[in-house]
């Protein structure tokens, strides 16, 4: 089924009677700037009077062919008011903007060997006004069946034979109208130049019911296989963004703990550095100390040593001796004994009982003994 849109043919009418030939086929009407005729005389055409009459074209939009005798003229009438003969002249309104042609109800056989319905397919073209006589001439006024209604079958069918249910259903469908486009537009630059595809519309093609609850199976699974990629997505994502955290949460601990030690590490540092030095202030007093000391002790051992001499330590024995308040002696005494007043005391001295208990068992001294008698002073 063709349908033509946008585009008014106006009939040639046949006249009631013989009044009505100047009425209905003596002019036709363009409503805009006047196009001359070559044969047209002074008055408009012919020597005859101008007598308006039907209307052939919209404003600026259409052209008129005439054809004369059934000869096609060489010049399109353009807006104006025209002048043609009953009976000889006829003409027809050839749309020069763009229009919409409608090709509905296409079958396409795909490769598969199913048989598919394309509801509507629409081709938006325009015809250039210089190209009105040759297309015309060729293809007659009704020059889109031929060019566009014919070719959008073959190519439809050419393209839908090459591929598969699935490629024309789904996978290539938005490619259908750019390569109808591209190839009508191909076969129109050589066997219609001035012909010109603006644009193809398809609709969705119409598929047997059993096929097309199987595609809406697959479309639903397919909806949700994508629904459960984009879940998993979405759990990836928020591990991906769990594990961020955590490692953020970790280096962040493991910052504060080597801040801290590198705190405890400068403490320790700064706190032995303080120790060192106080031991080597320690130190070096204990040193000063120890050297006092010991130039003391050496200034005292030296003066010793110049003082202590023979004669002083007999006199300060005899000063010792002296001092105290009693004196034993006898021939078993070895040494003198001096008590505890003395300042002096030596190893061979024995205490009172000692010598108590030494004089009761020890034998009368000789008379040769120098201490032979025995004398206690007071």
């Amino acid at each position: 089924m063709y349908t033509k849109r946008e585009t008014r043919f106006v009939p040639v009418r046949s006249p009631s009677s013989p009044s009505e030939h100047l009425v209905w086929h003596c002019a036709c009407v363009c409503p805009s700037a006047c196009a001359e005729e070559p044969d047209c005389g002074p008055a408009g055409g012919c020597g005859r009077p101008v007598v308006p009459g039907e209307v052939g074209g919209e404003l600026g939009g259409e052209r008129c062919a005439a054809a004369r005798g059934g000869a096609l003229l060489t010049s399109p009438s353009g807006p104006g008011y025209h002048i043609m003969l009953p009976f000889i002249t006829t003409y027809r309104s050839v749309q020069t903007t763009l229009q919409t042609d409608e090709v509905k109800n296409v079958p396409c056989g795909t490769s598969g060997g199913v048989m598919i319905y394309i509801d509507r397919i629409e081709v938006v073209n325009m015809l250039a006004p210089f190209a009105v006589f040759d297309i015309v001439r060729n293809y007659t006024a009704d020059y889109d069946k031929t060019l566009i209604f014919n070719k959008i079958h073959h190519e439809l069918n050419q393209f839908c034979s090459a591929h598969t249910l699935q490629e024309v259903y789904i996978e290539l469908f938005d490619q259908i109208d750019e390569n109808l486009k591209q190839a009508l537009q191909k076969d129109l630059n050589i066997m219609a130049p001035g012909l010109t595809i603006q644009a193809v519309r398809v609709t969705k093609p119409k598929i047997p019911e059993a096929i097309r609850r199987n595609f809406e199976l697959m479309e639903a699974e397919k909806t949700k296989l994508l629904i459960a990629a984009q879940k998993q997505k979405v759990v990836e994502k928020e591990a991906e963004t769990e594990r961020k955290k955590a490692i953020i949460e970790a280096e962040k601990t493991a910052q504060v703990a080597k801040i801290r030690f590198q705190q405890k590490v400068m403490e320790k540092e700064t706190e032995k550095r303080i120790s060192e030095i106080e031991d080597a202030a320690f130190l070096a007093r204990e040193k000063a100390r120890a050297d006092a000391e010991y130039y003391t002790a050496h200034k005292h051992a030296t003066s010793n040593k110049l003082k202590l001499t023979p004669e002083y330590l007999e006199l300060k024995k005899y000063q010792a001796i002296a001092a105290n308040s009693k004196i034993y002696f006898g021939s078993s005494i070895p040494s003198i004994f001096m008590d505890s007043s003395c300042a002096f005391k030596y190893p061979d001295a024995r205490t009172g009982r000692e010598i108590s208990l030494l004089s009761k068992e020890a034998p009368e001294p000789s008379e040769k003994s120098p201490m032979g008698n025995k004398a206690s002073t007071g």
